[in-house]
């Protein structure tokens, strides 16, 4: 999703939509085909037996088991003929024994992406691994700050796809509170324009160029394995994902980087260490995922790094204030950074 400015505004309007999608997420919505599987198959055949009866006997069947049967056939090749690229034929689920196929329940609904993302740093029962599966915890509970800082980096400094950061834990706990209050935002990712894109720059115009990406927060319980006090009480991650990805496949789109908070050394030592997995092939390199990441700081610090506009367009942007959120401001902000 290349920036221009008319190009950015429509994005924005796009993402409005999204944003309100995302508010109503946790909302009691019911599948109306979800709730008919859900029906008495005995009520559906009483209501009809007297017709079906008929029917059966017109056609010279002895039931109306022996008529569906004959008739399953048919359905399933005027399904295959009607079947289309945008409407293609129904998987077929897995019969269960004695179960008349007409009333087979419909498969299970398949786990996200960004679930399976979420997934990917943790453990089979916990929704982030735990910080042992890292490091030996009550080792380096023994050393310096400084010298758990750098065993951190270095434990994950021959990873290609893979991010450490420590932060002290008055900033996280800055940033937390920001986050908990706006739990998605966008960013954009600074690149150099194509030639195709410098040919249709206006004369006059910037030659920048940005991808914009979405990030969501995720707030869990402390790992299974680690011991909760009262300054480690949760876990939390943060998935990015390509905004348009996102806008095409809504949670079920392949996000690219997640990270994840460890707050095990959070209460005796004043640290929250952080670890970040990049998908290979997820479309943005090593640095690129870096520079993401260390805009969640400098834009969720409200009391820090991101007070004044960069703070007041995040909010803007949970509030859905299209009004007043520019996204060229947004692209602004984050040039300053660099």
């Amino acid at each position: 999703m290349p920036f221009r400015l008319q190009g950015f505004q429509s994005a924005l309007r796009g993402q409005t939509g999204l944003l309100r999608t995302q508010q109503r997420r946790w909302a009691q919505v019911h599948d109306v085909r979800f709730l008919a599987s859900h029906h008495d198959p005995k009520y559906v055949l009483d209501k009809y037996r007297a017709k079906l009866d008929q029917k059966a006997k017109e056609e010279g069947h002895d039931s109306v088991e022996s008529l569906k049967e004959a008739y399953d056939e048919k359905i399933q090749d005027l399904r295959r003929k009607a079947s289309t690229v945008a409407t293609p034929e129904p998987a077929q689920p897995r019969a269960v024994p004695n179960t008349p196929k007409a009333f087979q329940a419909p498969p299970p609904p398949q786990e996200s992406k960004t679930t399976k993302a979420a997934r990917s740093v943790s453990g089979d029962s916990s929704p982030v691994k735990p910080l042992s599966t890292y490091l030996d915890v009550e080792k380096i509970r023994e050393l310096p700050a400084k010298e758990i800082e750098a065993l951190w980096r270095l434990r994950h400094a021959d990873n290609g796809h893979a991010i450490s950061a420590v932060i002290p834990l008055d900033t996280y706990k800055r940033i937390i509170a920001a986050a908990r209050q706006n739990p998605q935002f966008i960013l954009p990712l600074p690149r150099p324009q194509t030639p195709e894109e410098a040919e249709q720059t206006p004369e006059g115009a910037t030659g920048t160029a940005a991808d914009i990406h979405f990030l969501q927060w995720g707030f869990h319980p402390p790992a299974e394995g680690s011991t909760p006090s009262a300054a480690n009480n949760h876990a939390s991650t943060v998935i990015f994902t390509n905004l348009g990805a996102y806008k095409m496949h809504g949670a079920f789109a392949q996000p690219h980087t997640t990270i994840t908070h460890h707050l095990d050394l959070a209460e005796d030592k004043g640290l929250v260490l952080m670890h970040g997995q990049i998908v290979p092939d997820g479309g943005v390199s090593a640095p690129e995922a870096t520079w993401l990441v260390s805009c969640v700081q400098r834009f969720y610090d409200f009391e820090g790094q991101a007070s004044g506009r960069k703070s007041e367009l995040v909010r803007m942007f949970t509030r859905g204030d299209v009004e007043n959120f520019k996204v060229e401001e947004l692209l602004e902000e984050s040039e300053r950074l660099q």
